[in-house]
């Protein structure tokens, strides 16, 4: 007897793998799971219905935590990817790691997901998988399934399938973000409708305020009230979304070197690497800001393309962990038109002097205004040697005639 562990989440794709993995490939049982890192209960309650009506056992794994965990990592490293916080990207290895764990403690022999040949999600998978000896099968991209297809063989078969908005949106919500795509989002030159937002109002003249507590580059508390790590993103996606905050509509480049739209909201993220960006800016140095930015980019791609458990990342993040030290503090985040600014932040450790930066003192630590004269007048000395010896050079070149070639002309004429 065959068995295959199926990624499902009870939506289109991966409801009509549950058939074709039976039909198709032949395998005698599906082993459907379900990982939990922060779905709506709605989502659940979907799954389970879609899966009685194929009779379907599903393991529900619940990984919250672990995802908010490598979300506060994303923000010590500030990881954003063209624009937008991580969110869909950093959900897919623990939930790929998840899927792996029950394959093995069910003792199937492959493992399957429902995602296209054109998305990333599936090189997310099966960098996980692949370490494995399990076969992996992915019966969408393998037949070249499109989702008009799914839809008629649902329907078919009377399957309860929901697909976001009854099926014109594909949507994928977890803790730390919520994407929207497909329909007519896939034309860059349609205006989405209000209606594909559930996270975030329309952004309105309301202003708000919220203080976020740091320690070590961690998020630990909002407005003086200690939280764990999925408390405190779904308080703050509560807070900044009634202000507009975390909306992105953008033209992404994948990994396969495809464009597309893609609509996400994600109030809770925007607001703490914001907040946290604002720490950085106060404690840490200019160098240490300067570099970190290559290193926060260098770990935002990789958590795009799923392979956070990279040597190469575990090594970005000594560098990382040994400049949060000193990222504690507090950063007061104001929510003005959709946006998330700091107005305020206070740390022991900041890297500044109210008293040598005022224009009302003259004298600190022995250093005077009238020392920085020195400083002024070697300030771009180099540079205008070189200007002048270039201006030199153009003197000393004679001038080329302007009228080169008259005389030749003239002989021929002769």
């Amino acid at each position: 007897m065959t068995s295959v562990a199926l990624a499902f989440s009870g939506g289109l794709d991966t409801t009509v793998c549950v058939s074709l993995l039976q039909e198709e490939y032949g395998y005698d049982e599906v082993v459907g799971v379900t990982v939990d890192v922060g779905q709506p209960e709605s989502e659940f309650e979907e799954a389970k219905q879609t899966a009685d009506a194929h009779g379907l056992d599903i393991h529900v794994v619940d990984a919250k935590d672990e995802f908010a965990d490598l979300c506060f990592d994303s923000v010590r490293a500030n990881a954003t990817y063209q624009g937008y916080p991580l969110g869909t990207a950093l959900a897919r290895p623990v939930i790929a790691q998840a899927i792996l764990e029950v394959a093995q403690e069910q003792g199937c022999d492959a493992l399957a997901h429902g995602c296209t040949g054109k998305g990333n999600d599936q090189l997310r998978f099966e960098a996980i998988w692949r370490s494995s000896d399990l076969e992996v099968v992915a019966p969408v991209r393998e037949m070249g399934l499109t989702r008009e297809w799914e839809k008629q063989y649902a329907d078919e078969h009377d399957l309860p399938v929901q697909a976001g908005n009854d099926g014109v949106w594909s949507i994928d919500t977890n803790l730390w973000s919520r994407s929207i795509e497909g329909g007519q989002l896939e034309d860059p030159g349609y205006i989405p409708p209000e209606d594909i937002y559930e996270w975030t109002e329309a952004p309105t003249g309301e202003t708000g305020t919220v203080e976020i507590e740091f320690e070590n580059g961690y998020p630990v508390a909002v407005d003086g009230d200690a939280m764990d790590p999925a408390d405190l993103i779904e308080h703050v996606n509560a807070l900044a979304g009634q202000y507009g905050v975390g909306r992105t509509d953008m033209m992404e480049d994948r990994m396969l070197g495809l464009k597309v739209r893609e609509n996400y909201e994600h109030p809770a993220a925007t607001t703490l690497l914001t907040a946290h960006e604002g720490l950085e800016q106060l404690v840490l140095t200019k160098e240490e800001r300067d570099f970190k930015e290559q290193i926060d980019q260098q770990w935002a791609n990789k958590g795009y393309q799923g392979l956070i458990d990279a040597p190469f990342v575990k090594a970005l993040e000594g560098f990382i962990a040994e400049t949060q030290t000193r990222v504690t503090g507090t950063v007061t985040i104001k929510f003005d038109g959709g946006r998330a600014r700091p107005v305020a932040r206070e740390s022991e450790f900041a890297v500044y002097s109210e008293e040598a930066a005022s224009f009302n003192t003259k004298t600190v630590g022995g250093i005077t205004q009238e020392d920085a004269t020195g400083v002024a007048k070697y300030h771009g000395f180099q540079s205008r040697l070189a200007n002048a010896a270039i201006e030199n050079a153009s003197k000393d070149k004679p001038e080329l005639a302007s009228d080169g070639g008259s005389d030749a002309e003239a002989n021929e004429d002769e």
